[in-house]
């Protein structure tokens, strides 16, 4: 793909409805052929970013720049050069699968004659040349999210959002997506999603921000969000239940951060073999003890909170 302008460009962007401010003043910059995610909990004004960006929510402050152009003016344009797959499946279940890639394209006035042509290519791409004559209501739930994927690629966009792409998905079908996600990077397509999976944004992205009460609160890759926000390892803890706080108080001062659960100790360390020994060391004796990496989820909670938020 040749070089242009940032695909995403955004400085203060921000989003109210009446008095409330879902987005607040956020700076982003997508970079072309990269994996970009945005994560943060419901509320956190993910789904606004992503509709001021999908051009069908107008910015009420700050400036968004898609490809070049100025979304409060040429959305129709930036449009036609996006791809989008929403949360949930949009597809007509009274088409059949091949059907479902032809009509849609006729939405950006392609031909007949390319949309034979480019459908038959998506649904290699999407492992569906098999069922092209079947009716949608025959297919599985990850068959179905490939032939959505397949359709929003119809118009060869430069840009695809993805709104959780995989929620509801055997690991088989998450998986496969996934594969079929790397090939649009490697083709050159920008991607831009959204993810409660922290396994998947780990996989897929190739830098992220997380968002909480509007506000982006951390920045970079998934390895520098991990090395600047957590400890290295974690060692997690369980005790039975007449000695738990027993146990708690004895751990107190063994790692650099302690965080006590219902059924669990996390000790957050840079080295949990270390750790162990120390708490054994105490006359501490766990039901069960496991010494893991920290990952993507122990920073996001990290940030965010263990709170459930509606």
């Amino acid at each position: 793909m040749t070089a242009g302008p940032v695909p995403i460009l955004a400085e203060g962007l921000t989003k109210t409805y009446g008095g409330f401010t879902a987005v607040d003043g956020i700076d982003l910059e997508v970079r072309r052929g990269e994996a970009f995610g945005v994560l943060g909990a419901n509320g956190a004004g993910k789904s606004s970013t992503m509709r001021m960006i999908a051009c069908v929510s107008p910015v009420t402050a700050g400036s968004l720049r898609i490809l070049g152009r100025d979304s409060a003016t040429d959305g129709a344009a930036i449009r036609a050069r996006l791809g989008v797959l929403p949360q949930d499946d949009t597809i007509d279940g009274e088409l059949t699968v091949r059907e479902n890639l032809l009509i849609y394209g006729r939405y950006f006035g392609l031909s007949w004659k390319v949309l034979r042509e480019r459908s038959a290519r998506l649904l290699e791409f999407a492992r569906l040349e098999d069922k092209a004559g079947d009716a949608v209501a025959t297919l599985s739930g990850g068959m179905r999210r490939r032939l959505t994927i397949a359709r929003a690629l119809i118009n060869e966009p430069e840009i695809v959002l993805l709104d959780e792409p995989t929620t509801g998905l055997d690991p088989q079908a998450r998986h496969l997506l996934w594969e079929r996600l790397h090939r649009l990077k490697q083709d050159g397509v920008t991607l831009l999603l959204t993810t409660h999976y922290m396994d998947e944004a780990e996989q897929l992205c190739d830098r992220l921000v997380v968002m909480d009460a509007g506000r982006i609160v951390a920045s970079g890759t998934p390895a520098e969000l991990i090395a600047h926000h957590t400890s290295r390892e974690v060692l997690e803890l369980k005790f039975a239940a007449d000695e738990r706080q027993v146990m708690i108080d004895k751990c107190r001062g063994l790692a650099e951060r302690m965080e006590e659960l219902p059924y669990r100790l996390l000790l957050y360390t840079d080295d949990g073999e270390e750790t162990l020994a120390a708490v054994n060391a105490r006359g501490v004796r766990p039901q069960t003890a496991l010494i893991r990496r920290s990952t993507l989820e122990d920073v996001f909670l990290t940030l965010t909170g263990r709170s459930l938020v509606d």
